[in-house]
Protein backbone atom coordinates (compact mmCIF):
# COMPACT_ATOMS: atom_id res chain seq x y z
CA UNK A 1 0.00 0.00 0.00
CA UNK A 2 1.11 3.55 -0.63
CA UNK A 3 1.91 6.09 2.07
CA UNK A 4 -1.43 7.89 1.84
CA UNK A 5 -3.42 4.69 2.32
CA UNK A 6 -1.28 3.66 5.30
CA UNK A 7 -1.73 7.10 6.83
CA UNK A 8 -5.51 6.87 6.41
CA UNK A 9 -5.78 3.34 7.77
CA UNK A 10 -3.45 3.94 10.73
CA UNK A 11 -4.94 7.40 11.38
CA UNK A 12 -1.61 9.26 11.27
CA UNK A 13 -0.16 11.85 8.94
CA UNK A 14 2.12 11.01 6.05
CA UNK A 15 4.62 13.29 7.74
CA UNK A 16 4.57 11.01 10.81
CA UNK A 17 5.23 7.99 8.61
CA UNK A 18 8.21 9.69 6.99
CA UNK A 19 9.51 10.61 10.45
CA UNK A 20 9.16 7.00 11.61
CA UNK A 21 11.24 5.91 8.64
CA UNK A 22 13.89 8.54 9.42
CA UNK A 23 14.04 7.21 12.98
CA UNK A 24 14.43 3.62 11.76
CA UNK A 25 11.20 2.39 13.37
CA UNK A 26 9.25 1.82 10.14
CA UNK A 27 10.47 0.63 6.78
CA UNK A 28 9.11 0.60 3.27
CA UNK A 29 10.06 -0.67 -0.13
CA UNK A 30 10.45 1.75 -3.02
CA UNK A 31 8.92 1.52 -6.45
CA UNK A 32 11.16 2.23 -9.45
CA UNK A 33 9.78 5.77 -9.38
CA UNK A 34 10.77 6.13 -5.71
CA UNK A 35 7.33 5.93 -4.11
CA UNK A 36 7.05 4.23 -0.75
CA UNK A 37 5.16 0.94 -0.60
CA UNK A 38 4.28 -0.69 2.72
CA UNK A 39 3.17 -4.23 3.56
CA UNK A 40 -0.24 -4.84 5.13
CA UNK A 41 1.48 -5.44 8.50
CA UNK A 42 2.60 -1.79 8.54
CA UNK A 43 -0.86 -0.71 9.79
CA UNK A 44 -0.43 -2.69 13.02
CA UNK A 45 3.20 -1.58 13.31
CA UNK A 46 2.25 2.09 13.09
CA UNK A 47 -0.51 1.60 15.67
CA UNK A 48 2.03 -0.05 18.00
CA UNK A 49 4.48 2.80 17.45
CA UNK A 50 1.74 5.27 18.34
CA UNK A 51 0.98 3.34 21.54
CA UNK A 52 4.66 3.28 22.49
CA UNK A 53 4.89 7.04 21.96
CA UNK A 54 1.76 7.56 24.05
CA UNK A 55 3.37 5.43 26.77
CA UNK A 56 6.09 8.06 26.93
CA UNK A 57 8.86 6.26 25.07
CA UNK A 58 11.29 8.20 22.89
CA UNK A 59 11.88 7.25 19.26
CA UNK A 60 15.36 6.04 20.24
CA UNK A 61 13.95 3.69 22.88
CA UNK A 62 11.20 2.56 20.52
CA UNK A 63 13.84 1.72 17.91
CA UNK A 64 15.67 -0.39 20.50
CA UNK A 65 12.49 -2.01 21.77
CA UNK A 66 10.80 -3.02 18.49
CA UNK A 67 13.23 -5.90 17.82
CA UNK A 68 12.21 -7.26 21.24
CA UNK A 69 8.58 -7.10 20.16
CA UNK A 70 9.42 -8.95 16.95
CA UNK A 71 11.42 -11.60 18.82
CA UNK A 72 8.83 -11.75 21.61
CA UNK A 73 11.69 -11.54 24.09
CA UNK A 74 13.39 -8.67 25.88
CA UNK A 75 16.90 -8.96 27.29
CA UNK A 76 17.27 -7.97 30.96
CA UNK A 77 19.00 -4.70 29.99
CA UNK A 78 15.96 -3.71 27.92
CA UNK A 79 13.66 -4.48 30.83
CA UNK A 80 15.87 -2.23 32.98
CA UNK A 81 15.69 0.55 30.40
CA UNK A 82 11.90 0.29 30.44
CA UNK A 83 11.90 0.36 34.25
CA UNK A 84 14.11 3.45 34.20
CA UNK A 85 11.72 5.09 31.76
CA UNK A 86 8.82 4.22 34.06
CA UNK A 87 10.69 5.80 37.00
CA UNK A 88 11.33 8.93 34.91
CA UNK A 89 7.64 9.19 34.09
CA UNK A 90 6.69 8.66 37.75
CA UNK A 91 9.04 11.49 38.73
CA UNK A 92 7.41 13.73 36.13
CA UNK A 93 3.97 12.88 37.51
CA UNK A 94 5.13 13.74 41.04
CA UNK A 95 6.53 17.04 39.76
CA UNK A 96 3.23 17.85 38.05
CA UNK A 97 1.34 17.02 41.25
CA UNK A 98 3.55 19.51 43.10
CA UNK A 99 2.82 22.11 40.45
CA UNK A 100 -0.88 21.41 40.96
CA UNK A 101 -0.49 21.89 44.72
CA UNK A 102 1.14 25.26 44.16
CA UNK A 103 -1.62 26.28 41.76
CA UNK A 104 -4.24 25.23 44.32
CA UNK A 105 -2.56 27.55 46.82
CA UNK A 106 -2.57 30.42 44.32
CA UNK A 107 -6.21 29.79 43.42
CA UNK A 108 -7.18 29.76 47.08
CA UNK A 109 -5.35 33.03 47.71
CA UNK A 110 -6.83 34.64 44.59
CA UNK A 111 -10.37 33.46 45.37
CA UNK A 112 -10.25 34.73 48.95
CA UNK A 113 -8.08 37.87 48.99
CA UNK A 114 -7.32 39.04 52.49
CA UNK A 115 -8.56 35.74 53.92
CA UNK A 116 -5.11 34.54 54.88
CA UNK A 117 -1.58 35.80 54.76
CA UNK A 118 0.34 35.41 51.54
CA UNK A 119 3.07 32.81 52.07
CA UNK A 120 6.70 33.78 51.72
CA UNK A 121 7.07 30.84 49.35
CA UNK A 122 4.78 28.53 47.43
CA UNK A 123 6.95 25.73 48.76
CA UNK A 124 5.37 25.96 52.21
CA UNK A 125 3.73 22.72 53.21
CA UNK A 126 -0.05 22.99 53.37
CA UNK A 127 -1.78 22.67 56.71
CA UNK A 128 -4.71 20.28 57.24
CA UNK A 129 -7.15 23.13 56.57
CA UNK A 130 -5.19 24.04 53.42
CA UNK A 131 -5.58 20.48 52.14
CA UNK A 132 -9.34 20.59 52.75
CA UNK A 133 -9.59 23.93 50.94
CA UNK A 134 -7.49 22.58 48.04
CA UNK A 135 -9.88 19.64 47.70
CA UNK A 136 -12.83 22.05 47.65
CA UNK A 137 -11.02 24.21 45.05
CA UNK A 138 -10.24 21.20 42.84
CA UNK A 139 -13.84 20.00 43.06
CA UNK A 140 -15.20 23.41 42.00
Amino acid sequence: MRIGELADRAKVSTRALRYYEEQGILSSERTPSGQRVYPESAVDRVRLIQQLYSAGLSSRLIASFLPCVDAQYAEPDMVERLRAERARIAASVAELQEVGRRLDLLIRLAAHPGGERCPASLDEQPTASDAATASDTAAA
